[in-house]
């Protein structure tokens, strides 16, 4: 029988084969609300642009742009 990969769940730090789980990686959907619950409050944040999108205006990006500043895009 193949033995999972342990890991440390990102919210309590329990130790488990988390991966296989349908709330990897975290341990419970408990925990994956408590995570996400740092996110939406501010607890977490990315400190600064991801490598490579630096200068990426919103057209490289994908994100579409209205063409009119009166009307927003839906």
């Amino acid at each position: 029988m193949k033995q999972g990969r342990f890991i440390p769940c990102p919210s309590c730090g329990k130790r488990g084969d988390w991966l296989a789980a349908s709330s990897a990686p975290f341990c419970s959907s408990r925990c994956k609300l408590v995570d996400l619950g740092k996110w939406l409050g501010g607890e977490h944040v990315i400190s600064g642009p991801l490598k490579g999108e630096e200068n990426v205006g919103p057209e490289e990006s994908g994100i579409p742009v209205s063409s009119s500043k009166s009307e927003p895009v839906l």
